[in-house]
């Protein structure tokens, strides 16, 4: 497997696709393989399935996210606006 100090694990590409390109897939992976915070128990131990399923290794919970990320940018903007809904009919 090709690693490369600019991109990483998209060194196996080698010199195709270009570096910007190459850039963002190792971004992309560099994303997918940290533990993210479980929005059950709010630990860290949120790893990927596959494809938009994320399952949390001490609880157990498993959910639907992004295919790269538990949380997308539209659900992380729909969540903001539940709040502030919520926080509009409480006054």
């Amino acid at each position: 497997m090709g690693r490369t100090k600019k991109v990483g694990t998209a060194g196996r590409f080698g010199a195709r696709y270009g570096v910007t390109l190459r850039q963002r897939v190792a971004k992309i992976e560099s994303n997918l393989k940290v533990l993210h915070k479980c929005p059950s128990c709010q630990t860290k131990a949120v790893r990927r399935v596959s494809t938009g399923i994320w399952n949390c290794r001490k609880c157990g919970y498993t959910f639907t996210g992004g295919a790269y990320s538990p949380a997308t940018d539209a659900q992380k903007i729909l969540r903001s606006f539940r709040e502030r809904s919520a926080s509009r009919r409480t006054k």
